[in-house]
């Protein structure tokens, strides 16, 4: 997938907020504000509540699969979650990935810690419930409590996908 802009250069993200065409636009903010890990440059609040809608704008655009491949197998929920995004082409909610990294801290000092996850939980039933937690965060989180999270840690972009999906063309 190729970027519409080097990952060094600098957006200019200060339009009015009717301006804002998510498709487009939210690949540029994501550039800027989320993947840049040499992004030092701190966010005014209103530029990151802005951002969070848009963010939250454009996933709940993403269709939710609604056919499922082979089993994936897995050794862990973050790995679960990484094979699906490259699977279906496309990004989880930032939530989404937090939780998948805090089901992985849940097992950590349990007698099964070793024992791929994939062993214990059918891998269908692990994919469908990555699959409606995602589609809870996409369809029912608040860019506000994103905000809040996001100005919370610095480090929040971590946790958003880079992966920029064609989004389907609306039917006439």
């Amino acid at each position: 997938m190729k970027r519409s802009i080097p990952f060094g250069e600098q957006v200019d993200i200060s339009s009015d907020e009717d301006d804002v065409k998510p498709d487009r636009d939210l690949d540029k903010l994501l550039t800027k504000t989320f993947i840049d890990d040499q992004h030092l440059e701190e966010l005014s609040e209103d530029d990151l509540v802005r951002s969070c809608r848009m963010y939250q704008e454009y996933m709940q655009k993403l269709p939710i699969p609604s056919h499922r491949g082979s089993v994936i197998p897995f050794t862990s929920w973050m790995g679960l979650a990484s094979s699906l995004k490259r699977v279906y082409g496309q990004p989880l909610h930032y939530l989404t990935n937090i939780q998948m990294r805090q089901w992985d801290q849940l097992r950590l000092g349990v007698a099964k810690e070793g024992v791929p996850l994939d062993s214990i939980i059918h891998p269908s039933k692990a994919e469908a419930s990555i699959w409606a937690i995602e589609e809870i965060h996409r369809r029912t989180s608040s860019h506000l409590h994103l905000s809040k999270l996001w100005q919370a840690d610095p480090r929040h972009y971590a946790f958003i996908d880079s992966i920029v999906p064609k989004l389907p063309t609306p039917s006439k």
